[in-house]
């Protein structure tokens, strides 16, 4: 069926196929069809799979990009086709997460004439991409896609969009398939450090006697987990991660203090406050892990490496700073450092680790934790766990322990309620031999609940827990905590029946309500692997995620515990660092 002379949407086709895509996650319309038509007319392994919306085809690469660490492809069509994308694109960006966007356009010579479905997709993304382009020739397709891939996968990673006007993917091809890249002005840092800053920074760790290294997701993104482990066991140092670092360093390992920020340990928090040298690695210092960043480690050396130089003292002033590649440093690194004297550190590390530990009532109504705690100790922590947005999320993290990187999957820097079912689908798409479990409130499961056709569709045997309480609980929760309890636009009165839901797209489901059922449901679903299975827990409506730093306090302001009710609005941190 190859047509006798290429057209632009076959040239598109061979390019992406020459950059190793596997997939394209997209959706049909009027100003792609050269494209898809291209798919049938040029041999290719590229699969295609075809989303309920827009929306869903950039959660499910990103879930796609995240597990497998390669990046992956969006495909759709222009005006409100592009624009439903946007949404996946900005929590791309916000997470570096590499991704190349096709978005259709209008034909060349209407563009800015309100032709129909028209839309200034190149202006609109201009803040949530790494770069843009707009084709203007047929000819320009491989080496802007070239220039795509390479853009998105080096550096700090982070989506690119092409924009591809109709008459560019239907007209005549006659360029080079093996066109070169020529992007002068684009940098990276990828394989060089300097190697005096490293000399500095091992000159000032080997001063310290309570260290703690602060992973972030760069950590995950450049493979360093090897290294970074090495790098503590040399030291005997703790390490502590960002949300989105989780699996940088193995949660399991006795120099690991979990997470940090908002919701993370008590231990972790503790320990940010009273060290004397905090060494981040690929963590750009978020609002969620910093509080006010007036007491933010005040008395202590900050020592901040990052591959992006926009992230240097943007938050936080470091004492010292390197901008490099996460992999690159620490095998630097380790070369001049030997191990410090912190068994007194230690010691009191581990104190605050029995004192403060992760924990929940097991008595009464079905809690989250619960669940979450069963998964984790049934699948033996080996699972991709995919989170939604909310309560749910930090519960996830807090009590499903991560010892491998990209196996834990979550919307961070943007909080994308909805992100969850599209993002498992991809996950298990890029990992079709592991188990995927996807944590999901109430409220972001009916965000994009549609793509349980895809992963009905494909037989995908994702496990799909709806954590059901009924609200929306975080912000329940903090209108409780901030508000005088007045709650306001939380109350998801008129959920459906998920399981009657999920036999309607053809999934097996489970309801789970008791606190003695956990264990049989949950083994139940791990093992059933024909498809899909979604499993409706209906949990506690009101619990809250403790411990919490409230928004803009000092870490020392944790809250480590519930507050009793008093009906009064919480003006002082209570069971406070």
């Amino acid at each position: 069926m190859e047509k006798s002379v290429m057209d632009g949407g076959q040239a598109l086709i061979r390019c992406l196929e020459a950059e190793g895509v596997e997939y394209i996650f997209g959706y049909s319309g009027g100003s792609v069809i050269p494209i898809f038509d291209a798919m049938v007319t040029t041999p290719s392994n590229i699969k295609f799979i075809l989303v309920r919306h827009e929306q869903g085809a950039a959660h499910m690469a990103d879930g796609y990009a995240r597990a497998t660490g390669k990046p992956a492809v969006v495909l759709v069509t222009s005006g409100p086709g592009a624009t439903n994308a946007i949404t996946g694109i900005m929590t791309a960006h916000m997470d570096s997460v590499p991704m190349v966007c096709l978005t259709g356009q209008s034909v060349s010579w209407m563009i800015g004439k309100d032709a129909f479905q028209e839309a200034d997709i190149f202006g609109i993304t201009m803040p949530v991409v790494k770069h843009s382009y707009l084709l203007q020739s047929t000819n320009e397709i491989p080496r802007t896609i070239r220039e795509a891939f390479h853009i998105s996968t080096t550096g700090r990673p982070g989506p690119v969009l092409i924009d591809i006007p109709k008459d560019m993917s239907a007209g005549p091809f006659s360029g080079d398939l093996h066109a070169e890249m020529d992007i002068p002005g684009y940098k990276t840092r990828a394989d060089t450090v300097d190697v005096a800053k490293v000399h500095e920074i091992a000159e000032a760790i080997s001063k310290s006697q309570k260290p703690v290294i602060l992973a972030g997701h760069g950590v995950v993104i450049s493979g360093a987990h090897t290294a970074l482990r090495e790098l503590a066991e040399k030291l005997n140092a703790p390490v502590t991660t960002t949300l989105l670092g989780k699996g940088a360093f193995p949660e399991t390992h006795d120099l690991s203090l979990g997470w940090l920020g908002m919701h993370g340990t008590a231990y972790a928090n503790k320990a940010v406050c009273e060290c004397d040298l905090l060494l981040n690695i690929g963590s750009r210092f978020d609002d969620r892990i910093i509080g006010d960043p007036k007491w933010f480690c005040k008395d202590a050396t900050v020592i901040h490496v990052d591959i992006d130089p926009a992230e240097i003292s943007k938050m936080i002033r470091p004492d010292y700073h390197c901008i490099a590649d996460a992999s690159v440093f620490i095998t630097e690194l380790i070369k001049h450092i030997g191990r410090l004297n912190t068994e007194e550190w230690l010691k009191q590390l581990n104190e605050w680790k029995r004192k403060y530990p992760l924990k929940f009532k097991r008595q009464g109504s079905l809690k989250m934790q619960h669940v979450i705690d069963e998964f984790y100790k049934l699948s033996e922590g080996k699972a991709v766990v995919v989170t939604d947005v909310g309560q749910h999320q930090m519960w996830a993290a807090q009590f499903y322990k991560t010892d491998s990187p990209n196996n834990f999957l979550s919307s961070g820097g943007a909080g994308t309620m909805g992100y969850g079912i599209p993002a498992a689908i991809g996950a298990q798409f890029g990992r079709p031999d592991d188990v995927v479990i996807l944590f999901c409130g109430d409220g972001g499961f009916q965000m994009t609940e549609f793509e349980l056709a895809t992963a009905a569709l494909y037989k995908l045997p994702v496990k799909f827990v709806v954590l059901n309480n009924h609200y929306l609980g975080m912000v329940r929760q903090w209108q409780e905590l901030f508000y005088e309890d007045r709650r306001s636009g939380v109350d998801l009165e008129g959920n459906p029946d998920f399981v009657k839901l999920a036999d309607a797209y053809g999934i097996k489901g489970f309801n789970l309500r008791r606190p003695g059922d956990v264990k049989r449901v949950i083994r139940t679903a791990l093992e059933y692997n024909d498809g899909p299975c979604l499993i409706n827990c209906e949990v506690e409506k009101t619990d809250n995620v403790f411990p919490m730093i409230p928004a803009g306090k000092r870490i020392e302001d944790m809250i480590i515990e519930a507050p009793k009710p008093s009906g009064k609005k919480l003006e002082k941190p209570i069971g406070s660092t």
